[in-house]
């Protein structure tokens, strides 16, 4: 990495630069997931989901692009290879499995919980471990987009009315649940 004068060691913008192309490979994969499921949905849910996830996969394009930038901007250098995201990514792939409609939304459901979780952790490796709050922002910001979507997807696959009050009906009321 070339020198730069920014207010954080080599050391600590490496670090941060490692956990970005984590975050960037994770995107990847679920974008070609996103974008598999796009193609192959079929069913009475095909043209919401085809619609949905078209959204979703423009919108990982954008922070994939923002990632690498980020990460150019710490001196860094983004992966850019099949093989490089794969070794990186914590998500994993189904290659060859064409699981039914619901089964793809709870897998990119499972998949975005997963990325939320890492950048929680990685939003509080950069504000403590790295001091670097401007990328702790960055994260924040990629944080609050997955579980946006992850809402998304749930309330499809949840499939319980709310009655015209708000509430949800039957037993999760009366169990305290909502």
């Amino acid at each position: 990495m070339p020198k730069l004068n920014i207010g954080l060691t080599d050391e600590q913008r490496q670090g941060v630069v490692e956990l970005l192309n984590m975050n960037l490979a994770d995107m990847y994969l679920l974008l070609i997931k996103t974008k598999k499921y796009h193609w192959d949905v079929v069913g009475p849910q095909f043209r919401t989901l085809h619609q949905l996830w078209e959204e979703h996969y423009e919108a990982l394009t954008i922070s994939i692009d923002e990632t690498a930038e980020r990460i150019r901007a710490l001196g860094g250098y983004p992966l850019g290879t099949a093989k490089g995201f794969l070794e990186k990514a914590t998500l994993k792939e189904h290659a060859g499995d064409l699981p039914n409609a619901n089964e793809m939304v709870q897998r990119l459901v499972t998949d975005h919980e997963q990325i939320i979780r890492n950048l929680r952790e990685n939003i509080d490796n950069c504000s403590e471990k790295f001091h670097d709050e401007g990328t702790a922002d960055f994260l924040t910001g990629l944080m609050e987009q997955h579980e946006e979507m992850a809402w998304m997807l749930r309330s499809f696959i949840e499939g319980e009315e709310l009655q015209p009050s708000g509430n949800i009906p039957g037993d999760r009321v009366k169990a305290g649940m909502k």
